[in-house]
């Protein structure tokens, strides 16, 4: 382990010069009274006892300091700071203070990012633990009530295990969104890249969803007549997902007899950018930052009302940065949202 002595040295020089000269002043005082004086000779005295005292001073300062210090080292060693076990300890002063300084700031902030952690964590279970409960809870009450009697009533029996069947559904539902966000957190999840049209693309999720918009009468509309096909390179089936998603929390969302406009733009040479936007109830400020965390809602019982798993928006956001892109958010509280993400175009 090397040392590094800096400042000391300025230290074992003045201290070095101190004893010469009180040697010296010793010396010449003496011979001037006992002894003839050459000049030569008191030059010489001087110069030994000042490089004697300085590699004396220096020595023992250092190694007195240096233990001081390595015990600091020794210390914050045991915290396992790879950081310290790879510089060479040093005994300036100032420089130690600095990176114990750094070093106290580090841990710090590795200690509030644990904290937070472990409060995503603890919420994280909570939410799970609530998602789960909730249509586990449903299935056992309606097969328990049909194993109590109500199965010889044809009517109640067939309504029962029809909701039952949708409890089920749902639990199946979490349980692959669940699946599905871990491994594109985990990077697992192997997108499958084509060329293919968005606008045919977007008119398919308009089709497939046509009828839930009629129950609030919604209209799914583009916000213009796109003639010419527009290709982009991406996975088609994972984009159809995040159209889907974004489109149905517009429904969901959105206010009767409203409107969902998408909006397909050049955005750069090779990229476009494909907005949706509602004209429904919108999302107050201080919701926006988390809207892509699992399993947070806006309007919680709303929101269960309507079903789903509580995923959808946060692995709408790992599909987008799978695919290397961005997705953003505009909202106003009460006039209604703005999802957009771009896309790589294909010329």
């Amino acid at each position: 382990m090397s040392i590094n002595y800096k400042k000391t040295y300025g230290f074992a020089s003045i201290s070095a010069l101190y004893i010469t000269l009180y040697s010296l002043g010793f010396l010449v005082i003496y011979l001037y009274f006992f002894r003839q004086l050459s000049l030569f000779f008191c030059l010489t005295f001087a110069t030994s006892i000042y490089i004697f005292s300085f590699f004396v001073i220096q020595y023992r300062v250092e190694r007195f300091i240096y233990r001081g210090v390595k015990k600091i080292y020794d210390d914050v060693s045991l915290l396992e700071s790879s950081s310290f076990r790879s510089q060479p300890i040093t005994t300036d002063m100032a420089t130690l203070t600095k990176e114990v300084k750094k070093f106290a700031t580090d841990k710090k902030l590795e200690i509030e990012t644990l904290k937070v952690r472990e409060e995503y964590r603890r919420e994280f279970l909570g939410n799970v633990s609530h998602e789960l409960k909730t249509p586990l809870f449903t299935v056992q009450g309606y097969l328990s009530t049909l194993l109590d009697g109500a199965m010889d009533d044809k009517k109640i029996r067939k309504k029962y295990l029809e909701r039952a069947e949708k409890g089920v559904e749902r639990l199946i539902y979490i349980v692959e969104d669940l699946d599905m966000i871990t491994k594109l957190e985990i990077g697992d999840l192997n997108l499958d890249f084509s060329n293919f049209d968005i606008v045919d693309l977007i008119q398919n999720v308009f089709d497939l969803l046509e009828m839930k918009a009629d129950k609030k009468n919604i209209i799914l509309m583009f916000d213009r007549k796109y003639t010419k096909p527009i290709k982009v390179f991406a996975d088609k089936e994972k984009i159809q997902q995040i159209l889907t998603n974004l489109i149905m929390n517009s429904i969901k969302y959105g206010k009767e007899n409203g409107t969902t406009e998408v909006t397909i733009e050049d955005l750069v040479k090779n990229k476009i950018i494909v907005r949706i936007r509602d004209n429904g109830e919108g999302i107050e400020k201080h919701n926006i930052p988390r809207l892509f965390e699992r399993f947070f809602r806006v309007d919680k019982s709303g929101a269960r009302s309507e079903g789903g798993s509580g995923l959808g928006l946060s692995i709408v956001k790992h599909i987008i940065e799978a695919h290397q892109e961005k997705i953003y958010i505009e909202s106003e509280f009460g006039k209604g949202s703005e999802f957009s993400f771009t896309l790589e175009k294909q010329e």
